[in-house]
């Protein structure tokens, strides 16, 4: 029955920020947006070899274990990605997309399922993948001096 007194209005004020601010967080978003340089273009040539023939190895050894042991873990490649994630900053996906001639993770991991079953083939299958040291080709303890 009594009528509440409102206070009276405190008049706004404007949201626009003045000053130096938005520049730098202009700046914040221009750089957080921009892409970040690549881990290939640090390497060097050899270096992209290694990690080509690296990826190789591990994926012609993770089916050769599932094809051949049952063993559908995909360990090798698994491993080889944590390695190179931590010490070059970049992953096995991104090795396939950009240093194998391809330039498609997709292609270039149909390109050696290709030619890691041919292998097994050629060799026999799987007992003579076995004798012939495929499952011992990407193992550094497999080569005694």
């Amino acid at each position: 029955m009594y009528l509440r007194i409102m206070p009276a209005r405190q008049p706004r004020q404007s949201c626009r920020r003045t000053g130096a601010g938005p520049a730098i967080l202009a700046g914040l978003f221009l750089t957080v947006s921009m892409p970040l340089l690549s881990a290939q273009s640090l390497l060097d040539a050899e270096t992209e070899e290694l990690l080509v023939a690296a990826v190789e190895a591990a994926t012609e050894l993770d089916l050769y274990n599932a094809r051949c042991r049952r063993d559908r873990s995909g360990r090798h490649v698994d491993n080889l990605s944590k390695e190179l994630v931590s010490k070059l900053r970049m992953n096995v996906l991104q090795v396939e997309d950009e240093l194998f001639s391809e330039r498609s993770y997709r292609w270039v991991q149909e390109r050696l399922q290709r030619e890691s079953l041919a292998r097994i083939k050629q060799a026999g299958g799987c007992e003579g993948a076995k004798q012939t040291g495929i499952p011992n080709r990407g193992c550094a303890c497999a080569t005694t001096t």
